[in-house]
């Protein structure tokens, strides 16, 4: 009766919503039964204790299979009065679990697909922590419900691949098979053999009836004992019981009262509407409760650990800089504004990492093939692989999406700061993960080099002119676009602190001279927007530009300047941290009067918030930039094809006046 105290809550939840899926929180019910009483380390009262067995529904659409567990488990947040107001405004248990509103779930997987992948992040992160601080603290098992709409969705081959090539034995996905869509039965629309799949990815793979305890029980303690991932295709049916049993109706909100009560007398579930006989709450109370002395335990053992592990452990849990961190920054930053290099900042950011990686043990790097490109791997992280879990940098193979979703289980999971690279074009390829991140409040950092018609003889398809501002268009989401190396050390300074905001690098593949010559302690990228070079006499005129554009913009002062037009530059690097300022900084860095021009090799979105807003008028701004795709040639001619050159910039402030 305990699983089916789980179905009769999802059941009264949805008809109370008159909307929400009930076909995996019934059909799974058998499962999560089991595995919440016989195997998952799980404590109610501590459900963020750090060696916990994390458990993620890959479906998001079968949220009442969560809140109905942790409800009954006597999770302080979940009550009753929740599930009572499933998706009503201000409720906890919203359409879909939420990380950021209930500190039992560990992530928010409303996309199909997003949780699998997000897995596989919490498990590379539970093996490189476990290689790191040893086994008697880190040791735990990653546990997935996935449906066929998980399976189908492109990211799960990327998520499968990888989860295989790296033995993530830790990791064990419950394959929902019960053969339905919301469209039909899978027929429909494919013919994927899914036991063959996973097993040819190289993972364990078992076949089991998911409403048989024993069959469950037993295929959980195999899968355990596997150096392999597993995936255990639990055989099921949809709306168990139900009218709609089998069925796409099984899917969908179960609201009718007569089907209702036909269904819970199939169970033989003879009670009223949210109501929860006191034993089978006292049971599952106690499965709760059960993993307490297991989260006792570890508590003994991380107390016998050195002071200093436990400082590094509880400083990367709780997502604190080291404090030498701010001291590498600035001794960098000093180096490079009196050597003045002339690097790509991707290369800058090369340079920043190597710095960063040396005292932040807790970063972990990657690309998705393109390493070389990227310049995000440091000599000293070595490469994660089965023969050595302390590597801390991953070779994710062309699977960009895959990346960006596992590194947010990376940073899910806790103790972790990934990072990983690819182009910024393919930020096309990652983005669902990249909003997820946003949307999910954690930092995990997109490294995205070539960012430009920069990128030059590769053509259109690979220089991003509209990416920039599609990242900008996202809430909560910090888009660096640095002019130079100190810029870009200042960038990932803030990107390796930030708690709640992911960073998008947009960084270049051409050279660019360094322009902040005159070493400043002070982190004025944090500032979102500075004064790089201001007018000598009267101000007439303000650039706004970022990135590669700040040496055109400084360009364009000199002509300008040698005509009797006083023109500031001001440098850009976040426009989001620029709107954090309070007015009175704003006011200061773009006062009014003068003309503005916005320089940035991309489209003019976002851009009018500092042309036409703060102060600005029609009138009196211009933007030069993109209006179209670039074409194949290089660099430079592109950016004098295009017209994003200092001789041009100068034209549209004295055609202002």
């Amino acid at each position: 009766m305990k699983a089916t105290a789980i179905r009769a809550l999802a059941l009264d939840a949805v008809a109370a919503a008159n909307s929400g899926h009930t076909g995996m929180p019934i059909g799974m019910a058998d499962v999560a039964t089991v595995l919440f009483e016989k195997h998952l380390k799980f404590d109610a009262a501590n459900p963020q204790w750090p060696d916990r067995d994390r458990f993620i529904l890959s479906a998001g659409h079968g949220s009442m299979l969560i809140y109905a567990l942790l409800y009954l488990s006597g999770d302080k947040q979940v009550t009753l009065d929740q599930i009572k107001n499933f998706r009503q405004l201000g409720a906890l248990t919203a359409g879909h679990p939420e990380n950021f509103l209930i500190d039992a779930v560990e992530t928010t997987t409303g996309p199909l697909g997003q949780g699998i992948a997000n897995s596989v992040g919490f498990a590379i992160a539970e093996e490189i922590q476990r290689a790191q601080y040893g086994k008697k603290i880190v040791d735990h098992n990653t546990y997935v419900i996935a449906g066929d709409g998980c399976l189908m969705e492109g990211i799960s081959q990327e998520a499968i691949g990888i989860a295989g090539r790296h033995s993530l034995g830790n990791l064990i996905v419950f394959w929902d098979n019960n053969n339905i869509t919301i469209d039909g039965t899978v027929e429909l629309s494919d013919k994927t053999n899914q036991v063959q799949r996973f097993k040819a990815s190289g993972w364990h793979v078992q076949e089991i009836d998911g409403h048989d305890p024993e069959q469950i029980d037993a295929a959980i303690t195999a899968a355990k004992k596997t150096k392999k991932p597993s995936m255990i295709a639990c055989k099921t049916h949809i709306a168990l019981g139900h009218a709609a049993q089998d069925t796409s109706k099984g899917h969908g909100a179960l609201t009718d009262p007569e089907q209702l009560k036909a269904a819970k007398d199939t169970w033989g579930w003879d009670y009223g509407s949210f109501e929860i006989p006191a034993d089978i709450k006292a049971q599952w109370e106690a499965i709760g409760s059960r993993g307490a002395a297991e989260r006792e335990a570890w508590e003994a053992r991380f107390a016998e650990v050195s002071g200093q592990k436990q400082k590094r452990f509880n400083r990367a849990y709780a997502m604190e800089a080291p404090n030498k961190l701010s001291a590498v920054i600035k001794a960098l930053k000093k180096e490079v504004s009196e050597g003045q290099p002339k690097v790509a900042t991707r290369k800058s950011s090369e340079m920043a990492l190597k710095v960063i990686n040396a005292v932040m043990p807790e970063t972990v790097g990657g690309s998705a093939d393109l390493t070389g490109s990227n310049n995000t791997k440091t000599d000293d992280l070595g490469m994660f692989d089965t023969n050595n879990r302390k590597g801390r940098y991953i070779y994710w193979g062309i699977r960009e999406h895959g990346m960006a979703s596992a590194m947010n289980g990376m940073a899910l999971h806790g103790g972790i700061r990934p990072y990983g690279g690819t182009f910024m074009a393919f930020t096309d390829y990652a983005r669902p993960a990249m909003r997820l991140a946003a949307l999910m409040k954690i930092p995990t950092v997109f490294v995205m080099t070539h960012d430009s018609i920069g990128v030059g003889e590769d053509g259109p398809t690979h220089q991003p002119v509209e990416h920039v501002a599609i990242s900008r268009a996202t809430p909560n989401t910090y888009v660096f676009r640095p002019a130079d190396t100190v810029e870009t050390a200042e960038a990932w300074e803030i990107a390796v602190t930030t708690k709640t905001t992911p960073s998008v690098m947009a960084l270049t593949r051409q050279g660019l001279p360094t322009v902040r010559t005159e070493h400043k302690l002070k982190n004025l990228t944090a500032q979102g927007a500075y004064v790089l070079a201001d007018s000598e006499g009267k101000r007439e005129a303000i650039l706004i530009a970022t990135g590669s554009e700040v040496e055109i913009a400084l360009k364009a002062r000199d002509i300008l300047q040698a005509e009797g037009i006083g023109t500031r530059v001001v440098s850009m690097p976040c426009m989001e941290l620029f709107a954090e300022q309070d007015e009175s900084y704003r006011r200061k860095v773009l006062p009014a009067g003068p003309v503005r021009v916005g320089i940035e090799v991309g489209v003019r979105q976002g851009w009018d918030q500092w042309l036409l807003g703060e102060r600005g008028k029609n009138g009196k701004a211009d933007f030069v930039g993109m209006d179209s795709f670039g074409a194949s040639a290089p660099a430079g001619q592109l950016y004098e094809k295009f017209g994003v050159t200092a001789e041009n910039v100068a034209e549209k402030v004295k055609a202002m006046f």
